[in-house]
């Protein structure tokens, strides 16, 4: 049996970040196991740029970023192993590993970051009618396809959903040629960010059908065509708005779940809502020791907040390891309600006592509000207020927690609920 004090699970940005950052906080025992082949995860795939402007203060592409990052984990000696899956992991932190060349390993970890990342949601969850012929895709699947194996999937091509993987390839499929002949939404509004509705679609004539989905599925062999129609606000085709379109390829981006597997087996709370761990200010989960960060906790926009949240994770893995921060119990909590317009928090509760000077709180909103504000209530005494002239559900939001806020409100209660919430303007 090996032991490590630190093993990392994944060895995309999220886990990269979270190593470098544990050994600059003073661990040198630190393991990270990757399934691919090689370290980067996602981004070796993402060959667009765009990346690296909030981390590195200029513009990359996912290769170079991830770069980034490899060298400073090769530079401080940080130990990996590749093609390597991890199939269990116990209560009391014990790995189960299997690797080609080491065979079935098990792994003793002081403590463990999860950073597995996330998958896109298949055909399967949707209940398209239809046939199952080829030319169906998730768009991650067809960006490999195009940017890493050199293949089209097809030339004519329709996408549904519009998240940020799907308005990226309604690009990317243009410039290799192909006629992206629309993105349909199933929301009134898009679930990606806006500069790439504009790059992405805005700039190549590709027209975004806002609260409309695909009702049909034509073809045996291969898809022929699908057949789209306008949906109610109960998110229900309405009769009599279908339209037909001519394609050989239905690309899906219709959202991303979080690679949870191994948590649920460890027994790990999970949020609802995020389908991610329910972790404190530290970022650690309801087991001790263990710590979640990246999108297997909740799925970022940018690639820059995976890699600034991670280090957090491995700054707390390493505290914890080197008995800097020691574990709740029955110590005085917050407790992070999303409230009127707020779909999740990350963290989900906090110790005021343990808590640095400044906590940074992610959301994101449940609908688009114009000429809003976020307001922050602890124990029902209104905190802090932040205004914004557009709040959208696929941009991530944040807001600062000051410690000094906390204390100059708070009773001597042991739990507190602080509340998020959109008002109005004014």
């Amino acid at each position: 049996m090996l032991h490590h004090a630190i093993v990392i699970i994944g060895g995309g940005p999220a886990g990269l970040a979270a190593a470098v950052c544990a050994k600059k906080n003073g661990v040198d025992d630190i393991l990270i196991i990757e399934r691919d082949t090689k370290l980067g995860g996602i981004l070796n795939q993402c060959i667009h740029n765009g990346f690296g402007l909030h981390t590195f203060k200029e513009e990359l592409t996912g290769p170079e970023y991830a770069q980034r990052f490899i060298d400073q984990a090769e530079e401080l000696s940080i130990n990996y192993w590749l093609d390597t899956m991890v199939i269990h992991i116990s209560e009391d932190k014990m790995i189960t590993a299997v690797n080609g060349e080491r065979g079935l390993c098990h792994i003793k970890a002081d403590s463990i970051i999860l950073a597995m990342g996330c998958r896109e949601r298949p055909r399967g969850a949707l209940n398209i009618p239809g046939y199952r012929p080829a030319g169906i895709y998730n768009a991650g699947t067809a960006q490999r396809l195009v940017n890493i194996e050199g293949y089209m999937p097809g030339k004519e091509v329709v996408i549904l959903g519009s998240g940020d993987i799907g308005l990226i390839m309604a690009r990317r499929l243009t410039l290799e040629g192909a006629k992206v002949k629309l993105v349909a939404e199933l929301m009134p509004y898009s679930g990606g960010l806006k500069r790439n509705i504009v790059q992405c679609l805005d700039d190549y004539d590709i027209p975004l059908r806002l609260s409309h989905t695909v009702v049909d599925i034509q073809g045996r062999e291969r898809v022929e065509g699908v057949m789209i129609a306008q949906v109610d606000e109960h998110l229900c085709p309405i009769p009599g708005t279908e339209e037909t379109y001519s394609c050989d390829t239905l690309l899906l981006s219709v959202g991303l779940i979080p690679e949870n597997e191994l948590s649920e087996k460890m027994d790990i709370s999970l949020n609802k809502k995020t389908n991610g761990p329910l972790v404190n200010e530290c970022l650690e989960t309801s087991i001790e020791g263990v710590f979640a960060c990246g999108n297997v906790l909740h799925v970022h926009d940018l690639v820059d907040f995976v890699s600034e949240e991670a280090g957090l994770a491995g700054k707390y893995a390493a505290q914890y390891i080197n008995h800097k921060a020691s574990p709740e119990k029955e110590e005085e909590k917050i407790i992070l309600t999303p409230g009127e317009g707020i779909n999740y928090t990350v963290p989900n509760y906090i110790n005021p006592n343990r808590m640095e000077e400044k906590v940074k709180i992610r959301f994101r909103v449940k609908k688009i509000y114009e000429k809003s504000a976020i307001a922050v209530y602890l124990d029902g005494e209104k905190i802090s207020t932040r205004k914004k002239r557009v709040f959208a559900p696929g941009e991530m939001e944040e807001i600062l927690l000051k410690k000094q806020d906390v204390f100059d409100k708070k009773n001597a209660q042991k739990e507190h609920t602080l509340v998020i919430k959109m008002e109005e303007e004014g």
